[in-house]
């Protein structure tokens, strides 16, 4: 694809310099100049991964186990409901 963009003379006397002491073109110094920075600058690639916490115990345990209107008194007791 073309395109243009504005650089700054020295910066591309400076290009210009390394590709023809490399014999390479041009194109292909800015293209591995760019590629390399959006490739150091690309997001991690280590997906999420939520570490395993466990407690000891015995779980949720209530005085009103299987009574649900108890639960749900106890659970809504001073919010209005």
């Amino acid at each position: 694809m073309k395109t243009t963009v504005e650089i700054n003379d020295a910066l591309l006397l400076r290009a210009r310099q390394v590709a023809a002491a490399r014999q390479q073109t041009l194109k292909s110094i800015l293209e591995a100049a760019l590629r390399q920075y959006l490739d150091d600058n690309a997001p991690s690639q280590t997906p999420f991964k939520l570490r395993k916490h466990t407690f000891e115990g015995r779980g949720l345990q209530s005085a009103a186990q299987g009574d649900w209107p108890m639960v749900r008194e106890q659970i809504y007791e001073g919010r209005g409901g």
